[in-house]
């Protein structure tokens, strides 16, 4: 159960598509005076060094984040999206020393302000204690929340909040099949719950069968509960291998992977217009890659 560490992930093509989303989305939410809370289920340890043995040994992040500092063959500007996207991860480096990569937790920690709250939620014994000992250093105990307890349960107790305004974000590795139903058990709770919020859940793309029905249940839950919804995936490269294969394979790694937004703010799907077809221009591994973007509600 606790084998996954986002380390050797840290930065990769998914990191790029989900933290893109999650900045796109805050920046809309943030426009707005009253207070949000933004719940992490599945936090991490909260920051990542590149240059770690971790990285290096899958080597993902040289496929990820640092490919968008190239430029685009048509000479084009770089999306507002991902310029947003690597100024941010850039204020947490010293200039052109990319060494240090912020996960979910850091990210949003660094767009909220004074009045916003933070609950994060991290099982992993080691991680856990990780992502303590990074928040600590923040001197942001009001703001952050940090809680060794099931994002997939926990969050009952934050939800709906005082100020009625929420970001859920959930992301956990799938790397137990009955993740993807707890996804689906998550989101539809949720809205019962606090039909306001704004839910987004990120999901790898890969050959399991749960994996290709999580979106199509989160479009029918959603459809019913009558909100609007997003979803955006990029795929990098062919995803052609065995269905028993694991998540963080290291003879293939992830090929795709996606976002499901419920609750979109009206000017994500724009900002990803613009974003999408850049990150497979710049994160193609072969020419395979794509992108997907479709809205209802």
């Amino acid at each position: 159960m606790f084998s996954y560490r986002h380390a050797f992930h840290a930065g990769n093509h998914a990191d790029v598509l989900k933290h893109t989303v999650l900045i796109a989305v805050l920046r809309h939410l943030l426009q707005k005076e009253t207070a949000l809370t933004v719940l992490d289920t599945h936090a991490g340890a909260g920051l990542y060094r590149l240059d770690s043995e971790h990285a290096q040994t899958s080597g993902e992040a040289d496929q990820g984040m640092p490919r968008l500092l190239r430029p685009l063959p048509d000479k084009a500007a770089l999306a507002p999206a991902l310029q947003d996207y690597l100024e941010l991860v850039a204020s947490f480096n010293r200039p052109k020393h990319w060494t240090i990569y912020p996960g979910s937790p850091f990210i949003i920690q660094r767009l909220l302000r004074p009045h916003d709250r933070l609950k994060l939620f991290e099982l992993h014994p080691t991680d856990s204690r990780t992502l303590t000992a990074n928040v600590a250093q923040l001197e942001a105990d009001r703001q952050v929340t940090v809680l060794r307890e099931d994002g997939f349960e926990a969050w009952r107790k934050f939800l709906p909040p005082p100020s009625r305004r929420a970001l859920m974000l959930c992301d956990p590795s799938y790397e137990i099949k009955t993740d993807y139903a707890r996804v689906a058990t998550l989101a539809a709770e949720s809205l019962k719950r606090f039909a306001t919020g704004c839910y987004a859940f990120w999901y790898p793309i890969i050959p399991r069968p749960e994996a290709h029905g999580l979106p199509r249940k989160l479009k029918t839950l959603t459809t019913q509960a009558g909100k609007p919804w997003l979803h955006a995936t990029l795929t990098v490269k062919s995803g052609k291998v065995a269905a028993s294969a694991a998540i963080d394979d290291k003879r293939t790694g992830l090929p795709a992977s996606g976002m499901f937004v419920i609750n979109p703010p009206h000017t994500l799907k724009s900002a990803l217009q613009s974003a999408l077809p850049q990150m497979v221009t710049l994160l193609a591994q072969d020419r395979n890659a794509a992108f997907t973007l479709e809205s209802g509600g």
